[in-house]
């Protein structure tokens, strides 16, 4: 997990097409340039980011459902739940699951846990449009990285 670049998840462990549902890792760093205004001497991940991580979860599932014919772009967070604070070092548990895909958008619920313990959730709406120029190759390149394979069509 790279803060500073909105880079948010390290890994897959598990990615289930007939589930339509994918669940990822992220470790967050024990430094990082975000820490120091959030908050000095005390630092937290911001929730904003934990939403980015469910909303890079999502997209990884609906990148890999879709064999990456469409770049999902983050349009609607909805029913967003923060129950706790997310520190430095901390093991992230992202899952997310697909609930509604049609007429050019999808609708996913996602979730973020810590050895089991719930932090947050969300539901969130995608917009699936063509991916822009330049943008499938450095997509393909993250989707290896974090291994991830997508669903051939």
């Amino acid at each position: 997990m790279r803060l500073e670049y909105f880079d948010m998840i390290d890994k897959v462990t598990t990615f289930d097409p007939s589930q339509k549902r994918i669940a990822t890792r992220s470790t967050v760093p024990n430094a990082s340039p975000v820490f120091e205004g959030h908050f000095p001497g005390h630092p937290l991940v911001p929730g904003v980011l934990l939403t980015e991580t469910m909303a890079q979860a999502s997209g990884y599932l609906l990148l890999a459902l879709n064999g990456l014919s469409q770049m999902p772009f983050l349009m609607m967070v909805d029913k967003a739940r923060f129950r706790t604070f997310v520190e430095p070092d901390a093991v992230l548990d992202v899952e997310a699951e697909l609930v509604h895909e049609g007429s050019g958008y999808a609708a996913t619920k996602a979730k973020i846990t810590i050895g089991g313990k719930p932090i947050c959730d969300a539901e969130l709406r995608f917009r699936l449009m063509p991916f822009p120029a330049d943008m499938r190759a450095l997509m393909e390149s993250r989707i290896g990285a974090i291994g991830l394979e997508p669903v051939r069509n």
